[in-house]
């Protein structure tokens, strides 16, 4: 029986969702951070649960053969990248058996299996960045979360963004020292500044900059500042405070004024104009979700004469990507600026087949339902946490032939998928898609089409 702090020999066999390696000692589970599939090690136990340990690499006696050089000092302490220390090829082949795994074990599920899409780019490819900021030794600093805890870990320069964000986040904690700005302290509740967040248009290169901050009015100290880097940095288009006064794990608040330039930046996505506001989601690695949307539209198989639905449509990207392949397009979401950003990218595209709805997504799809639309293919792209029962429920009353579902989290895509074969609704094939290279996050996009049973509530 292992004990804490017991010393024992591991070979690492599996990689855990949450990046964590797992071997086997004593006929029990062993858990160990940094490591990799082949890695013989000295484990020391930290952690004795009654069926799984958690443990440390105390030695690494014979390392794998997939290891390689991270490149990063700060990986092992930040939460990004639990997958920096070995190859991108086993990386791929772990998220691919991930996702394999969700739809077997928990949707109970066999689809086709296509092979996981990888990244063409696996380093400066996020348009977007979010750090936090903490004091430390008297100083403001940001960096980002150390992994399941809110302790900011300093980065001079993450290889995930782009190297322009790590110089203009240096040049806002310059200015907040300077200035003597308080950073905002989780525990007292206390302190202006939350996060520094940048975006950047993958294809138009625009940059917005967004301070968050706990009240507008004080938040106006960062003008000067905000003049000064859009003076530097032609690339900078956008400055706005973000208001977030709330004792709240959520990084941004509702309430938005602009310092500097435009509300917001665009881009373009699939070869469309897109307008993005600080509060509008938009996939943080362009190219590779360029790539994904393309997956979608083979899989919704468009004609031109379809009604497409498109469920947490964001600022309509998905949907508008495939709008001159259908008859018309229904958008819904739930974030009032991103609808307003939908219909101005509908317009500024030249768009005239598609209407767009602000509203939870199980409401409007019972709506919808209710008015007599019968969508001929719906997409469904939603949040983590996956679809409520009842808006799975309404997709399938309007009884489309297919459904396409994007998701972030395998694991609540196969749970979904579970509930819509009971529906009528068989999972036919599955591609992983990778859009967050490094990290152990993974997307993939599911094929579903309408069995020739009765459909509950139809």
């Amino acid at each position: 029986m292992l004990r804490k702090n017991d010393i024992t020999e591991l070979t690492v066999t599996g990689m855990t969702n949450e990046g964590c390696g797992v071997g086997r000692a004593d006929g029990i589970a062993v858990f160990v951070p940094d490591t990799a599939v082949g890695d013989v090690i000295s484990c020391r136990i930290v952690k004795v649960a009654k069926s799984y340990c958690y443990g440390i690499v105390d030695k690494l006696i014979t390392p794998s053969v997939h290891r390689c050089d991270p490149g990063c000092a700060v990986y092992k302490k930040c939460g990004g990248c639990s997958f920096r220390h070995f190859t991108y090829e086993e990386e791929l082949r772990i998220k691919q058996e991930f996702v394999e795994a969700s739809f077997s074990r928990i949707g109970r599920l066999s689809p086709v299996f296509e092979p996981i899409l990888g990244a063409e780019v696996t380093e400066r490819y996020r348009n977007k960045a979010q750090y936090p900021v903490a004091e430390m030794d008297d100083r403001a600093v940001c960096g980002f979360y150390s992994k399941r805890s809110h302790r900011v870990i300093p980065a001079d320069d993450c290889l995930l963004g782009p190297e322009i964000f790590s110089r203009i986040a240096a040049e806002c904690i310059d200015y907040v020292n300077q200035n003597r700005i308080s950073p905002y302290d989780e525990l007292t509740g206390r302190g202006l500044l939350r996060h520094i967040y940048l975006r950047r248009g993958e294809h138009s290169g625009e940059i917005m900059l967004c301070f968050v901050v706990t009240g507008i009015s004080e938040g106006r100290i960062f003008a000067p500042l905000a003049q000064k880097l859009c003076e530097r940095y032609s690339e900078l288009v956008s400055v706005v405070l973000n208001e977030n006064p709330k004792r709240t794990n959520a990084i941004l608040g509702s309430r938005l004024e602009t310092l500097c330039g435009r509300d917001g930046i665009t881009d373009i996505m699939c070869g469309r104009k897109v307008e993005i506001s600080p509060l509008s989601f938009y996939q943080v690695n362009t190219l590779q979700a360029e790539r994904l949307y393309a997956i979608a539209a083979e899989y919704a198989g468009l004609t031109g004469s379809e009604l497409l639905l498109d469920l947490y449509c964001g600022t309509g990207t998905v949907g508008l990507s495939m709008s001159d392949k259908v008859r018309k397009l229904i958008g819904v979401e739930i974030i009032p600026q991103a609808i307003e950003n939908a219909k101005r990218n509908a317009a500024a595209n030249g768009t005239d087949n598609a209407e767009f709805i602000c509203g939870d997504a199980g409401k409007i799809a019972g709506m919808l339902c209710e008015r007599g639309e019968r969508p001929d293919v719906i997409i469904a792209d939603p949040a983590r946490k996956g679809c409520t029962r009842d808006t799975l429920e309404y997709m399938a009353r309007m009884q489309p032939e297919r459904i396409v579902m994007i998701s972030c989290n395998h694991a609540t895509a196969a749970r979904d998928c579970a509930v819509l074969a009971e529906l009528g609704y068989k999972t036919e094939k599955c591609r992983a898609v990778d859009l967050f290279p490094r990290s152990t996050h993974v997307e993939c996009v599911v094929l579903l089409t309408r069995g020739q049973g009765t459909v509950k509530g139809g």
